[in-house]
């Protein structure tokens, strides 16, 4: 059984040894062993399912917490009441009329040329 002891703000984990009752589990018949594993494994699914359960909730509190503060930071940011938050500006519309642009004129590229030998060719 494991305990969890806040200490000045930290978490620690204290352990408390379980210590299986020997003496039971070798003078037990089969069918007490077998009830005793069986109750065993019930406890474990049902710690699994409290784990799993909490592990739920964390993910919600920190998900909510998480937008808190993103709504905090956006409210820091500068209104801008010319703008709709969710329309991005743009330099111009699609079916604008083209715009001239003035480019110099074009350099030529020079491209090197494979060379292939005639030795070094291989046939399919």
């Amino acid at each position: 059984m494991l305990i969890v002891i806040p200490i000045k703000g930290n978490l620690t984990m204290a352990s408390q040894r379980v210590t299986p009752p020997w003496h039971y589990l070798h003078e037990a018949s089969d069918t007490s062993l077998e009830s005793f594993e069986l109750s065993r494994l019930n406890h474990a699914a049902n710690l699994r399912k409290e784990i799993a359960a909490l592990l739920e909730q964390w993910i919600e509190v920190t998900a909510e917490a998480f937008l808190a503060r993103w709504v905090r930071e956006d409210r820091k940011l500068p209104s801008q009441p010319d703008q709709g938050s969710d329309i991005l500006p743009q330099a111009e519309l699609p079916f604008a009329p083209p715009q001239m642009i003035n480019v110099g004129p074009r350099q030529p590229v020079r491209r090197l040329r494979s060379r292939i030998r005639t030795g070094d060719r291989t046939s399919a």
